[in-house]
């Protein structure tokens, strides 16, 4: 555990239960006895006029004889906030104004630094709202009360005006006391070829960004000015912000979600502002892009099934379309997305403003399942009055199919598209084959004459072990294993590995998930820890596997450059080998008649690589090696991985000591 012994003990003394929940509920002061720390109020967690919550405060313990929700004050955090453990401790250890326990000087180093960053934030943001308040926001504030938003709502979001002047900002911060690497290293001001520094934000309306945890890590803007070359800017990517892995309004929208309100990703920041002050307050939009796949991840976190709320217009469903082949791969059991597609011409602002929340309830209440906007995709505006035509769209979607992993949602995925082509075709059409194989015929067996032959089903664990697994998919899960057990012994690798690791797909059971967990909290103070708290049973396959627990390269103990080089081996194969994989699919796929020298070409290649990526750095003899991902070694590096894979023996029996 990275929390000294003692820690949480500390913390839960600090500060007092009631005085966590008290922020949550209104005490029944006729039933409670304040003196010997009785509380009761209504129940947080479920609707009730009574007072059925009872606090405990002697012994830090609450429970709700309703919906008998009970834990300490970790649990209430967790539940009220819809939070995860570590998240918990942080937000009770700044209550307490307890510091979390650094892993090392350099984590601590790091952290100190992304404090000052967010330090600068904040500050800027302060400045931003006094700005509004002054003669040069007239036209700011002109264009936000026609946008409908009260005096209180521009205080709950923080809108503020960025003047427009080169170094109001910088000059400002500057007689704050903070230094110009800083400023420049928040993102809020940018450095000049001239070696000049001048505000990143001018003439704009700025809304403030803050992450899961609620700190400003960056800030979005609207230009004024109508000619003005990106109507919509973000702060540029910092140590402090990765626009791709963060929620506009995440931390207020997650905890609405805990209390049974639907997810709503909208567009953009007066989208989830509109959406919010009407009463959907779990809202979130993508900072400025697409939504990517951490955002997904992010989204199912707090939902298991957000409604994706797009504009009626054409841009609105190109983007709906985005997000359907980007989720499709990602599909899992109870894990979906649903499509809330506005009256054409209208975003969620205008439909409120014109027809009322009940207008744009209704919507979400009618959001499509995702099937039936990829239906659409294949079919609107298409005639399919030949037989090839509706080859081509048969083909078509099970392409689509085949790329959802999860066999029971394909299976299911294609019931549905079959029930769709009957209606668009007729019940007499060819009937729609999904991607699913064709279970084998029973063998013969002796003395069953004129009987079917049954076959005794198969134990769970039978189904599970490795025998009864593709051989590809054997030694790409032993080498997941491994990758993901070096980044948990040895998280200081996971930020240089960081870019392959989000481009693998990870197959093994489990392993997508812990993936996501190690990029997400890969600053965690203890991420094995964490990992144990929010994914227990894959991280303990993962490091009780044999492989993994025979690999002395990668333990706790191994340090930490032998770890890396095992990490780099053990994804450069596994991108090699389905690199082989999908050229040989591919070519299946292209082969008509004879192949062409381009086909052979391609082919030979990914051997090649797959064959280079196998034999490892023994047969190196140059100044570098490139490896199949890139990457390229130089001559320490090369030394340092052929002592490793000299020292490993390939024999059977082993040396006995020598790893």
């Amino acid at each position: 555990m990275s929390l000294p012994p003692g820690f949480l003990d500390e913390l839960r003394t600090r500060i007092s239960l009631s005085q966590i929940v008290g922020r949550k509920v209104t005490w029944d002061m006729r039933k409670s006895n304040m003196a010997k720390g009785d509380w009761w109020a209504p129940c947080p967690f479920h609707q009730e006029k009574s007072a059925s919550f009872h606090v405990d405060d002697r012994k830090g313990f609450y429970y709700c004889f309703g919906c008998h929700a009970k834990g300490d004050v970790l649990t209430f955090i967790k539940e009220s906030e819809n939070t995860g453990f570590m998240e918990a401790v942080e937000i009770l250890a700044r209550e307490a104004g307890l510091p979390m326990p650094a892993r090392d000087p350099k984590a601590a180093e790091k952290q100190d630094h992304r404090t000052q960053l967010a330090q600068v934030m904040e500050e800027a943001v302060k400045w931003f709202r006094l700005q509004l308040k002054t003669g040069a926001a007239a036209d700011a504030r002109a264009y936000i009360a026609k946008r409908g938003l009260s005096d209180a709502a521009i205080d709950r979001w923080e809108i503020g005006f960025a003047p427009d002047a080169r170094q109001a900002l910088f000059t400002a911060l500057i007689q704050k006391g903070f230094a110009a690497d800083l400023i420049t290293g928040s993102g809020v001001c940018a450095k000049a070829d001239d070696g000049s520094i001048y505000d990143r934000f001018r003439g704009r309306i700025i809304f403030p960004i803050r992450d899961a945890r609620g700190r400003a890590i960056s800030l979005g803007g609207r230009a004024m000015d109508p000619n003005a070359r990106a109507k919509y800017l973000n702060g540029p990517e910092t140590e402090l912000f990765d626009k791709g892995r963060n929620l506009y309004n995440h931390a207020p929208a997650r905890e609405a979600a805990g209390k049974g309100q639907p997810l709503i990703v909208a567009e953009g920041y007066m989208d989830v502002i509109a959406l919010s002050e009407a009463g959907f307050q779990a809202t979130v939009a993508p900072l400025g892009t697409a939504v990517t796949e951490d955002q997904l991840r992010l989204m199912w976190r707090i939902a298991d099934e957000p409604v994706i709320a797009l504009d009626g217009d054409t841009a609105g469903i190109r983007a709906a379309l985005r997000v359907i082949d980007l989720a499709l791969p990602l599909l899992e059991a109870g894990k979906g997305l649903r499509f809330a597609v506005l009256p054409p011409g209208l975003d969620p602002d205008d439909l409120i403003k014109s027809q009322g929340a009940p207008a744009m309830q209704k919507v979400i209440d009618t959001a499509q399942p995702m099937v039936s906007l990829l239906w659409r995709r294949e079919t609107e505006g298409k005639n399919f009055d030949s037989p090839e035509r509706k080859a081509a769209l048969d083909k078509t979607l099970r392409t689509a199919l085949k790329r959802i992993a999860d066999p029971s949602i394909r299976g299911h995925y294609g019931e549905e598209i079959k029930r769709l082509r009957g209606d668009l075709f007729g019940t007499n059409a060819r009937p729609f084959t999904p991607f699913t194989p064709r279970p084998p015929r029973a063998p013969w067996q002796p003395g069953q004459r004129g009987k079917p032959f049954q076959p005794v089903a198969p134990m769970a664990s039978t189904k599970l072990s490795l025998l009864a697994t593709p051989a590809d998919l054997v030694q790409d899960s032993l080498r997941e294993a491994v990758v993901l057990a070096a980044c948990i012994h040895h998280p200081g690798l996971i930020a240089r590995f960081e870019s392959a690791l989000e481009r693998l797909d990870f197959l093994g059971h489990g392993h997508d998930t812990l993936r996501s967990l190690i990029l997400y909290h890969q600053s965690a103070p203890d991420l094995l820890a964490l990992l144990m708290e929010q994914a227990p049973l894959p991280t303990e396959a993962v490091l009780l596997h044999p492989h993994v627990r025979i690999t002395a390269a990668i333990s706790a103990t191994a340090p930490d450059d032998a770890a890396e080089h095992c990490l780099a081996e053990a994804l450069a194969r596994l991108q090699a080998d389905r690199a082989h994989r999908l050229e040989i699919a591919e070519a299946e796929d292209d082969v008509t008649g004879v192949a062409d020298e381009g086909l052979t070409w391609r082919v030979s290649k990914a051997a090649e690589a797959r064959h280079s990526a196998a034999r490892g750095p023994q047969d190196a003899k140059g100044e570098s090696v490139i490896a199949p991902n890139g990457v390229e070694l130089d001559r320490d590096e090369l030394n340092r991985a052929r002592s490793l894979h000299q020292s490993i023996d390939f024999t059977r029996g082993g040396r006995g000591g020598k790893q």
